[in-house]
Parts: C-alpha cells; structure tokens; sequence
C-alpha cells in the first residue's frame, strides 16, 4: 500500500496490532524500554536518550530564491501592481477546497477582518474557547465585544461543543471554534447549534492548514475560516495571513476592506473609497515564498499525521500519560503541536515542570503550553477601559466577570504538555526516542522530587 494513500483509520488499524502483536510476542514491553529503569535520568547527570539534534524551522528551499529576488529587484513589492499575492490566494482557496480567498499581513488580522465583515462588534458576544493563542481573545476584545468562553474538552483539547449553547444569550453573534494545535474541533455540532441560534461561524484555523473534518478542510467549514503564516506555522513566510470563504459579496467586502476600502466586486464605486477600510495587505514577496513553501505542504502533513499516531501508539499506555483524542470525524490533523496530558499521581506526585525539565534533559523540546489567560488581568483591563464602561452595562460587565469560571481549561492548563511540530517530520526510531525518553522518566519517577 503507498504509504501516502494510508487513511487514519488504516494506520491506527495498523499500528495498534503491530503494538499489540509485539507485545504478546515479549518484542518490546507494554510501554517504552524497561532497562531504562537502570539508567540515571538525565537530569541528574545520566546518559540522555537522545543527543542527535531535531529539525530546525522553517526550512527554506533554495530554488525559491530567483522569484524571491525578482520580485525585490522588480521594485514592485506591493500588490497593487503585482500579481504573486492573487497568484498565490487562487491556489490556497483551491487547496482548500472554496471559492475565495483574500491574504493580510498576519492571522490576527485575518481575524479582524472577519469579524468586521460579518459585521460582529460593540455590545456583541463572541462563543470562543479559553484553549487558545491569546490573539483569538484580543480580536474579540479590539472589536468592543465580549469574548465568551465556552469550557475545554480536556481529552480533545478543544472547546466542548456541549457547553456552548448554556453561553448564547441575545447578544451572542458568532461562535468562532478554534481548531487549536492544529486539532480539529467538533465542527458538526458547532455549526448544528449556530444553525439553531441564527449565528454565524469563523474558523479559527491559524494552526491547522491541511486539517481535515469529514474530508473537507478546516476553514471552508464555517461561514470564513482565517489562517496565519508566522514563522513557525507550517506555511510560513515570517509574517502573514488569510481568510477564506464561499460568499462573493462577503469576500468582496473583505478584499474591499482590507485594501483601505476601494471598491472591489460587488462593493461599487460611490467615491474613491466607497467603503471604511483599512491597509492590510500582503505583499508580493512574502506570497512567493508561501508559493514556495506550499510545495512542501502536503508531505509534510502526511509525515506528521503517520509519526503522530506511531507516537500515540508508543506512548499511551505509559501511566500517568494521555494523549489528545481525534474526534472520530476527523480525517486528519494537521498537529502544528503534539499534546499529552501529564498525570503527577502517577509520577510519584512530582510537579509537571520536574517532568518537563526531565524531558529537557533526555533531549526531548517540550513544553507546558497555554495557561488560564482570562486570570492574567487581560480580561479585567479589557473590562475597564472607557470603551467597554461605553458598550456595556456595570450590571452586565459584573455578570460576566462572575462566570469567568472553567475548570476543566484550568485543570488541562496544569497537566498539558506540548511538542514541537517539527519533531514529526522525522523518523519512527525518532518517535522511538521520545517515547523511551517518557519511560525512562516514569520508571525513575521516584527520584524526580
């Protein structure tokens, strides 16, 4: 079988009875290499599990560089005179599977943009999971309206689809599902109940280009779906971003508004600016490198999909760790991150940043991810500004700091543990090496207090 033609469900098939058979056999034990038991941690002067270096990223292809440095000797940097950025917004709208595409310079502003076209601003509620990069909270906040957070489904690490509709009150406009780490939300269910309460849906798919709900691509799953393009996204170009959709006139309005407000489409000419607008625009030379980099795009996904899922296979019956779960409707992610959740009781207590750091020293990048960002005083000064005093009521601005209550997010904020993308675009035996790296930590869990 082309190994690239393998669904998700075949591969898990697959690797599951390998594990299975290998074990029965006595060919490895029921979780990582139990001679490690003998070995010092590395944290406390031991020989670590790996030394050889990982990935670095971004990875730039060198045959990229004559459009690159045409483009800078042109003189035309800009779109307007230009044609990269269009080039390159028709191929991303077919990869993705829609209509239209308009690129910005980040994703955050991708975001604005969506939110204001869709007309969502002051005095509106946004449904939004408190599991995210804190731009999704600052778009919400930076339009006057109030982000909402529905709580976290801790096993999936996504917003729980179960606890939005009990968040919808009149003012609600949009429900914006963030498909964090490049994990699928429920996309089913979120958009069920936007139907049922008139809302509209923005796909937060800044970390998830390729992923995939039912075979179709997250972002074209909603009303518009943003991504972003920084530095350490899997389409990189140091900077930028993009919306994608199916409605023309709406698309037409993001394209107006993003390019100061020129007429564009169905936005007509009524001045030189018919409408209110703003400059955010890609430029020509960041376009050609996304063209180059999008090259890479769809093998690299499928390596971190099949080195994901071997590791998943290697690592979850280790006690006291539990990685993320895939809705059963997901057909494939895009895992900007791989997370786990890490279980102290079964660490002989010891506290996540002892097991981090021992992670560390073996050789293995990692790290604790987002914590509870709505305690941090962002929220609170979003709160007190004279724009929120402005839009909202002191009865309604207290009735919301009195719900800012998520147990389940609190508790994954203390037990999430990341890896690095880049890690998966390696090799099973480096899968190997995390996974021994883990064993030999919970096998020397009574010396890491």
């Amino acid at each position: 079988m082309n190994k690239n033609n393998v669904t998700r469900r075949q591969f898990i098939t697959a690797a599951e009875a390998y594990t299975i058979a290998a074990v029965t056999s006595g060919a490895i034990p029921a979780y990582g290499n139990l001679s490690n038991k003998a070995s010092k941690l590395a944290l406390h002067g031991g020989q670590p599990v790996r030394t050889k270096p990982w990935p670095a990223w971004p990875i730039w292809d060198k045959s990229a560089e004559k459009s690159v440095i045409s483009i800078l000797r042109s003189g035309v940097w800009c779109r307007l005179g230009g044609k990269t950025v269009s080039e390159f917004e028709k191929k991303y709208a077919e990869l993705m599977g829609v209509k239209r595409c308009v690129c910005t310079v980040n994703g955050t502003n991708a975001l604005l943009t969506a939110l204001h076209v869709l007309d969502i601003g002051v005095g509106d509620e946004v449904i939004v999971s408190p599991y995210t990069f804190i731009a999704t909270y600052n778009v919400v906040i930076n339009s006057c309206a109030l982000p909402v957070f529905a709580d976290t489904d801790p096993e999936t690490f996504q917003i729980n689809p179960d606890k939005i509709e009990e968040r919808i009150t009149e003012n609600t406009r949009a429900i914006l599902p963030v498909h964090i780490l490049g994990l699928p939300a429920n996309m089913d269910k979120i958009n069920a109940i936007a139907k049922k309460h008139n809302l509209v849906v923005i796909e937060d798919a800044c970390q998830a280009w390729m992923a995939e709900w039912r075979g179709k691509k997250c972002g074209s799953l909603g009303d518009l779906g943003c991504f972003s393009f920084q530095n350490t996204k899997h389409l990189p170009c140091g900077e930028g971003g993009a919306l994608i959709g199916n409605d023309d006139e709406i698309m037409d309005r993001a394209f107006s508004f993003h390019n100061c407000g020129r007429p564009f489409g169905s936005v007509k000419k009524t001045s030189s600016y018919p409408i209110v607008g703003t400059n955010r625009r890609m430029t020509e030379y960041q376009a050609a490198i996304l063209l180059s980099q999008m090259q890479r795009l769809e093998e690299d996904t499928q390596r971190r999909n099949e080195n994901a899922l071997y590791l998943t296979s290697k690592i979850k019956n280790i006690p006291g760790i539990i990685p993320h779960k895939l809705y059963e409707q997901v057909t494939r992610a895009a895992y900007h991150l791989y997370p786990f959740r890490y279980k102290k009781e079964q660490f002989n207590n010891a506290p996540r940043d002892k097991f981090l750091a021992a992670l560390e020293a073996e050789g293995i990048p990692c790290s604790s991810g987002y914590g509870p960002q709505y305690k941090d005083g962002l929220i609170e000064a979003a709160l007190n500004s004279k724009n929120f005093k402005r839009a909202f009521s002191k009865e309604r601005l207290d009735r919301y700091r009195q719900e800012l209550s998520y147990p389940e997010n609190d508790q994954l904020c203390e037990e999430a543990v990341w890896l690095s993308q880049s890690l998966l675009l390696t090799t099973k035996s480096d899968m190997d090496d995390i996974a021994d790296a883990i064993s030999k930590i919970y096998e020397n869990r009574d010396k890491l207090t």
